[in-house]
This record gives structure tokens, sequence and C-alpha cells, in this order.
């Protein structure tokens, strides 16, 4: 994938790595498995195999012939830190990140563990934000994980949410996303687990991000809580110099728009 991106809180995607397999219930209705099954029956060559795991090598220094600075989503199709990625090109796309300076990289993984486990063996730029996707209460473990990196800014994608997640350790947190599950079969999310995690953030001055309410028509179902549309970000130095007024808090942030 490359220039553009539909996900709200991003601008661009960036794939060195393709395909994945589901550990988690969050896994279950996969986007990314869709998609890769289209871009197979298309002829899109990166997606041969379909939604095997596959390393692109050829993909790796893509970032750096984009010129504007922008928001980049790492790895949309796959996660960075499957067990089958193998360390040496892992760090060759944290090497691309870092001679990318001018962007800014989000990368997300469920597979918190092995974050973990190799986060002394990265070197991690400024400019790459870490987070964790966390689905319910069974996971929340991964947030631990997140804590132990080096990250210098540590997200949560909570989505596709899937149960209540009360008394969640937001300490060393910069970001929560919050988002219902979208697609043919998806799942509900009941309002009052989008709004009691946006209450917890706003105690602990976490900035709050509500992607969407998701539902078979994502789009007509909207991304507004309780009258108001959180686009909140973390107040980090921005890439692009760009500032608007949250919606949900009246501050200015440093987000792209």
């Amino acid at each position: 994938m490359a220039l553009g991106s539909g996900i709200e809180w991003t601008e661009s995607t960036w794939n060195p790595v393709t395909g994945c397999n589901k550990i988690s219930p969050g896994c279950k209705y996969c986007y990314a498995e869709r998609m890769a099954e289209r871009l197979q029956a298309m002829g899109q060559p990166n997606y041969k195999d379909g939604f095997k795991l596959t390393l692109q090598p050829q993909m790796l220094e893509l970032p750096l012939q984009w010129k504007k600075p922008q928001t980049i989503f790492v790895n949309s199709m796959s996660d960075l830190f499957h067990k089958d990625v193998p360390l040496e090109y892992i760090q060759r796309v944290f090497d691309v990140m870092h001679r990318a300076h001018w962007h800014r990289f989000q990368v997300l993984t469920k597979r918190a563990d092995r974050l973990a486990e190799l986060s002394p063996e990265i070197a991690w730029p400024e400019n790459v934000w870490m987070g964790v996707s966390v689905e319910n209460a069974n996971y929340v473990n991964r947030i631990d994980d997140l804590r132990t990196t080096g990250a210098a800014v540590k997200f949560l994608s909570l989505e596709p949410l899937l149960g209540p997640l009360p008394k969640l350790k937001l300490k060393g947190i910069d970001w929560v996303i919050v988002g219902g599950e979208s697609g043919p079969c998806a799942r509900p999310m009941a309002p009052e687990w989008a709004t009691d995690i946006r209450d917890q953030c706003a105690k602990a001055g976490v900035a709050f991000f509500f992607k969407q309410w998701g539902g078979k028509n994502k789009k007509k179902a909207g991304r507004v809580l309780e009258g108001k549309t959180y686009d909140a970000m973390p107040e980090t130095a921005p890439t692009v110099p760009v500032a608007r007024v949250s919606r949900a808090s009246g501050r200015s942030l440093a987000v792209v728009g």
C-alpha cells in the first residue's frame, strides 16, 4: 500500500510486510485479510500469496521517496512483530523510519510479548509511535509489555472493542484510540464501553481519539460520541506544522489535518 489512507488517525500506509494469522478474538473478522484476498484477485503482485505472511523488501525504502512530511501507519496489512518476521528485518524497518526523520510513523501490534522481548535490540527513533491492540479485558497485559519498550510515544488501539475495559492502567500511555468493529459480520460495541474509556483518559490526561462506531455501514454510523467528535492526538512536535482545536476539549493539539 502507499500514499493515502481511509484510516481516520493516519495519512498513509506502508507495508514492508504483508499477511498475518489470527491470534485473538479481535482478529476474527480481519479487514486486512479481506483486503488481501481482493488484491490477490486483482493480480496485485505483493498479494500473489493472499494473506500468507510475506516479507516485501522491495517496499522497504518507499517512505524515503515521499518528500512531504506525513503520518504513516506501518503494516496496516500485517504485524511487524509476527514471530516469522526476523529481528534483522524488523531492524531494517526501524532504520528506514530513522532515516525518514521528516515523517511520523505509527506501528501497531497484537504480539506485545515479542515486542517487549525485542525492544532492547531496537534503536527507537523519536518519530516512531508504538502501539498495541487490546480488544477486551483478557488482553490488557499487552499494555504492560508496551510500557517496557523504548518508544518515545506509546498508544493503545482499543479496536475492535469487544468488551468493557474498566480501570485501565494508563501510566506511560500517550494516546488511546477506541473504535467498534466494521464489516459484514461486525460485532456490536456498547456505548458505555467507549464513554468509560473516554472518561478514564480524561482523568489520566491521555489524548483520546474515537475512531468509529463501526457496524455494517461504518460511514452511516459515524464517529460522534455523545454529541462530540474526539480526535485528540499526542502533544508531540508535529511533522507537519498544522494545529487545530479539538472539539472534544477545546485545547490546541498538534495534529495532522
